[in-house]
C-alpha cells in the first residue's frame, strides 16, 4: 500500500495551490480528483479580483482582458454604472489554468490521480487509510494528513468530523464566444427575485468570452428555467451570437468560513471550508489565501508533530473577517420581494449608496491587511515554470 505525507481530495484552485506548496517543501503529496481531466466540467465563472491579481502572479496567458466597469440593474431595469480607475477583474480561462497549475504541482513532485473518487477513510494508528475508487477498482493509500478540497458537499468533511456547509446557492451559466461590442469589458449584475432569488443574474463580458448566468437558493427556483428566461434579457445587453462554448453549474456556499476547519487528521479548503464571500459569493481570492495559510499550518504540523500549529487555521477566528458581509447577506435575504430590492437599488444610486457599491465591487475585501494570512512559505508565485 502506498503511503503519503498528504492526500488532497479535489484539484480545483484550492487543492492545486496547497499541493504545489506542500510538494515544493519536499512532502510526498497525492492529488486526487474524480475528473479524468481538469479542463472539463468547470464549476466556476473564474472571476479574479484585483487583490488576487496584485498578490498572486497568476499566468496572464490564462486570463482575459481587464474589466473596470460594472453595471447594476434593479428589478425594473434601472441601471447604475460604476467605473474604477484600476483593473478590477479578469476572467480566468479556468481549464487551461488548472492544467498549468497541475503541471507545476507535478514538477514539484506531487503524484496525480485523475479519475479517482474518494470513498472514505479510517484511522490506522497515527495515519489515515484513504479508500479510493479508480475505473471501478478499489484502491487504498495511507497518509499522515488528509485535505478536503472536494467542494461544498464535502465527503472529507463528514469523514473527518469537521464542519459542513449548511447554506448554499446554486449557479448555472453559459459561456459564449465574445463578439465586438464597441464598449469596454463590463460586469453586469441584475437584481431580480424572479430569476435569481437570493443572489443575482449576471453577464461577464470581457470581449473574448461572455458568461451569462443565474444563481439562487435551490428551493426557490429552477435554474434551467430561470436561465432560459434571463437569456432573453441578456440578449438586449450583449451580443450572444457567438458559439456556445460550455455550460457550467455548481453549488456555492454562502454561510461564510466554517468554524471547525482542521484537526490532527486533516483540514478543509476552498468551497469545502466555506471560503466564499457570503455576500458576493466570490471565492477565488479567499480560496488562494486560505489554501496558502492551510498549507503553511499543515507543513508546520507535519514537521513538528505539534497540533498547536493548526491553530493558525482556526475557522472561528477567520470567520470574524466576514462578519459585515454575513450581516449584509442576512439583510439581502430579508428583502424577499422585488419591491424591496427596487428600493435598495434606488438607495445605491444616492451618494452614500454609490460609495457602498464601489466599496463592495472595488474594495480590497475581507482579508485586506490580514497578516495572519501572509504565509511564511515562500511559494506565492503562480507563474509557470519552464516548459
Amino acid at each position: 500500500m502506498e503511503s503519503y505525507d498528504v492526500v488532497i481530495v479535489g484539484a480545483g484552485l484550492a487543492g492545486l495551490q496547497s499541493a504545489r506548496i506542500l510538494a515544493g517543501h519536499g512532502l510526498q503529496v497525492a492529488l486526487v480528483d474524480r475528473k479524468p481531466s481538469l479542463d472539463v466540467a468547470v464549476h466556476t465563472t473564474g472571476i479574479f479580483v484585483r487583490q488576487s491579481l496584485e498578490d498572486f502572479a497568476i499566468p496572464s496567458a490564462h486570463l482575459g482582458p481587464a474589466i473596470r466597469h460594472v453595471s447594476i440593474y434593479s428589478p425594473a431595469a434601472r441601471r447604475l454604472d460604476l467605473e474604477s480607475s484600476q483593473d478590477e477583474f479578469r476572467i480566468g480561462r479556468m481549464g487551461p489554468l488548472y492544467e498549468r497549475l497541475l503541471k507545476d504541482c507535478r514538477a514539484a513532485g506531487a503524484d496525480w490521480l485523475p479519475g479517482t473518487g474518494f470513498v472514505g477513510c479510517e484511522e490506522e494508528g497515527s495515519s489515515t487509510r484513504v479508500r479510493l475508487r479508480i475505473a471501478g477498482q478499489s484502491r487504498s493509500v495511507t497518509t499522515r494528513f488528509l485535505i478536503g478540497a472536494d467542494g461544498t458537499n464535502s465527503r472529507v468533511a463528514r469523514r473527518l468530523r469537521l464542519s459542513e456547509n449548511r447554506r448554499w446557492i446554486v449557479g448555472l451559466e453559459e459561456v459564449y464566444e465574445g463578439r465586438a461590442s464597441g464598449g469596454p469589458p463590463r460586469l453586469h449584475c441584475f437584481f431580480d427575485r424572479r430569476v435569481a432569488p437570493g443572489y443575482i443574474a449576471w453577464i461577464a463580458d470581457d470581449g473574448d468570452t461572455v458568461h451569462v448566468g443565474v444563481g439562487g437558493y435551490p428551493q426557490r427556483f429552477q435554474p434551467a428555467l430561470a436561465l432560459d428566461r434571463f437569456r432573453s434579457t441578456a440578449r438586449e445587453v450583449v451580443d450572444l451570437s457567438g458559439a456556445l462554448i460550455e455550460r457550467r453549474a455548481g453549488r456555492i456556499p454562502v454561510g461564510g468560513i466554517l468554524p471547525r476547519l482542521a484537526n490532527s487528521r486533516g483540514l478543509l479548503l476552498g468551497d469545502a471550508a466555506g471560503a466564499v464571500s457570503p455576500l458576493t459569493a466570490g471565492g477565488l481570492d479567499p480560496c488562494l489565501r486560505l489554501a496558502e495559510l492551510a498549507a503553511t499550518a499543515a507543513f508546520r504540523f507535519l514537521s513538528s508533530g505539534d497540533v498547536a500549529e493548526l491553530a493558525a487555521y482556526d475557522g472561528r477566528r477567520l470567520r470574524k473577517r466576514y462578519r459585515a458581509r454575513r450581516m449584509l447577506r442576512a439583510i439581502y435575504d430579508l428583502a424577499g420581494s422585488n419591491v424591496l430590492l427596487e428600493a435598495g437599488c434606488a438607495a445605491l444610486r444616492t451618494g452614500p449608496g454609490r460609495r457602498l457599491a464601489e466599496r463592495i465591487f472595488f474594495g480590497r475585501g475581507a482579508f485586506d491587511g490580514a497578516t495572519e494570512l501572509r504565509s511564511r512559505v515562500p511559494l506565492r508565485d503562480l507563474r509557470p515554470g519552464p516548459t
